[in-house]
């Protein structure tokens, strides 16, 4: 007989089931990134995405095809991270638009679905790349629309579609030089393929893993792991202590002390260490523990820690702090807009410093490490409180989340200014004149950033094949707006070699800013080292704080 349709109950179930197949499969899918630098990477960005729509599908009291499209639409949309999570909310989008106003679905319908989420992803994507994840949603909704005029069994059409979509993302090197170099798949066609399969596994009814999704009424009930600052503490205090033993602490003992632990309470360390005995316990009676240490010898460093009452007040502070800010947004909504505001996005103390000197109205906390959400940059947006608000995205993964942005925005002009790096975010707000016209305004910074040439300095984190350079895992790079430029085991020496790429005849000033991981005496002999390579050059250093980046330079 076969399934000829899918409740939106199943449907739920699917879409949860492929979530949460993602998380699973975040850390595999983050290798596959062709850069080995320690990045918000793909499979990161593509689970913080999906997990933001998830989280609005478990908030619906009355589950129907518009409610959950909405929420998936929504809640991916506002949630997504980096370009990978951006490409991914529109493809939900687009399949939710087409499904919202159905009952059930059919074969028919997931193909017509399949292939508007294609064409709205490849829409959001100013220059669309193939071997890519857009490849592989085109190839899944061209198999879609080729199998739903053969047959309407879901049972047929579901693995067919699934064993595709691994065929197209097999051929995505291909299609594009640096993943065949690498010798990897692209890594956000993986994530989708990855999602196709845990929605399928659903399908079947298997188990998902980290996950129990069950009916109750007319709504997909999901229960996720939850975290300690979100459940009942079921152990109040957190109890440490260490055993200074009176005789030798065997085998036998420590088992029988865990046994022990383990009957009081959770969270058990047991760590035994010639005489020393180091414990720790979570435990609604911290003097059973004591007791027991105390039949093996002397205690010492003892340790006992309310964990609710320290919730609480942690719950408190939160609420305190979360009211405070809506008072002062509440107070600022009721004065006029200012006429512009400029937002941008740092990560590192200094940099944040000298963004804000140079009169930013609003840092979001971010970049290489954690691509902010489109979310983030909505409530940047509300936060400056300015007629129209210019966006300094400084990363080439941000720009498509501040696009996003961009256009969910209802009552503000927001112009995002596409800036790479840093370097080039500062010399846009340099660029600002607060006499000139938006437009005016909006053309210097574009400008001023397109004649800044940038470079970082980071370490690698898996070994790979890049530009036909192997790279190892801990190497130093140096990398360039378009590639690496250096590449060594000393992080001076490869910096040096970076700043010598980016220099040229019509160079005229060189800014070193230099990172959380380097000490103040070693930047200054580094810009000292320039300066004598560069004597016709202003050299300028600061300290910038950044993570993952030893130096961040700036050619101009």
């Amino acid at each position: 007989m076969g399934t000829k349709t899918l409740d939106v109950e199943m449907l739920a179930k699917m879409f949860i089931a492929g979530a949460w197949n993602l998380e699973a499969n975040k850390e595999h899918i983050n290798e596959l990134n062709v850069f080995p630098v320690p990045d918000g990477d793909t499979g990161t960005n593509m689970t913080l995405t999906i997990q933001s729509a998830v989280k609005e599908v478990m908030a619906i009291s009355d589950l129907n095809m518009g409610s959950i499209s909405k929420a998936i639409s929504s809640g991916s949309l506002r949630g997504a991270r980096g370009n990978s999570g951006v490409i991914l909310s529109q493809l939900l989008r687009g399949f939710t638009k087409s499904i919202q106003e159905l009952e059930t679905i059919d074969a028919m319908s997931i193909a017509a679905a399949l292939g508007r989420a294609r064409d709205t992803a490849y829409k959001a994507v100013m220059k669309p790349k193939e071997g890519t994840i857009l490849t592989v949603a085109s190839g899944i909704a061209e198999e879609a629309a080729r199998l739903s005029l053969e047959t309407d069994d879901l049972e047929e059409l579901f693995p067919a579609i699934l064993k595709h979509a691994e065929e197209v993302l097999e051929k995505t090197p291909d299609l594009l030089p640096v993943l065949k170099e690498a010798g990897v798949v692209d890594s956000g066609g993986k994530g989708l393929v990855v999602i196709l399969k845990g929605a399928y596994d659903a399908f079947l009814g298997k188990e998902v893993e980290y996950t129990t999704v069950k009916t109750e009424g007319k709504a997909a009930v999901y229960k996720a792991p939850e975290s300690e600052e979100e459940s009942d503490i079921k152990f109040g205090y957190c109890t440490e202590f260490i055993i200074l033993t009176n005789k030798t602490f065997s085998d036998k003992d420590e088992d029988e002390l865990k046994s022990f632990l383990s009957g009081i309470g959770d969270s058990i360390v047991c760590v035994a260490d010639d005489e020393v005995v180091k414990i720790h316990v979570h435990t609604n009676d911290p003097g059973l523990a004591i007791q027991k240490g105390l039949s093996y010898g002397a205690l010492s460093r003892m340790k006992i820690d309310n964990m609710r009452e320290e919730h609480h007040e942690r719950v408190i502070k939160e609420a305190e702090k979360l009211a405070k800010e809506q008072e002062e947004q509440a107070k600022k909504k009721t004065a006029p807009k200012k006429s512009v505001g400029i937002i941008s996005v740092s990560a590192g103390e200094g940099i944040k410093e000298i963004f804000t000197e140079l009169g930013v109205d609003y840092i979001i906390e971010g970049g290489q490490t954690m691509n902010p959400s489109t979310e983030d940059v909505l409530e940047a947006i509300e936060k400056v409180w300015a007629e129209t608000v210019f966006i300094l995205p400084n990363n080439k993964n941000i720009i498509l989340a501040a696009d996003q942005a961009r256009d969910l925005s209802e009552d503000t002009n927001v112009i995002v200014i596409p800036t790479k790096t840093v370097p080039q975010g500062i010399s846009a707000v340099i660029s600002f004149s607060q006499e000139a016209e938006i437009s005016e305004n909006e053309e210097a910074m574009k400008e001023a950033a397109a004649h800044v040439k940038s470079g970082q300095v980071t370490y690698a984190v898996r070994d790979t094949t890049i530009e036909q350079r192997q790279i190892h895992e801990g190497d130093i790079m140096g990398l360039g707006d378009k590639g690496i430029l250096s590449l060594g085991n000393d992080i001076g020496q490869t910096a040096k070699e970076l700043v010598r790429a980016l220099v040229d005849d019509d160079s005229e000033i060189i800014s070193i800013y230099y990172g959380a991981e380097v000490e103040k005496k070693a930047a200054e002999n580094f810009g000292k080292e320039i300066e004598a390579a560069y004597p016709e050059l202003d050299v300028v250093v600061q300290y910038g704080g950044q993570p993952v980046y030893y130096y961040v330079v700036a050619v101009e």
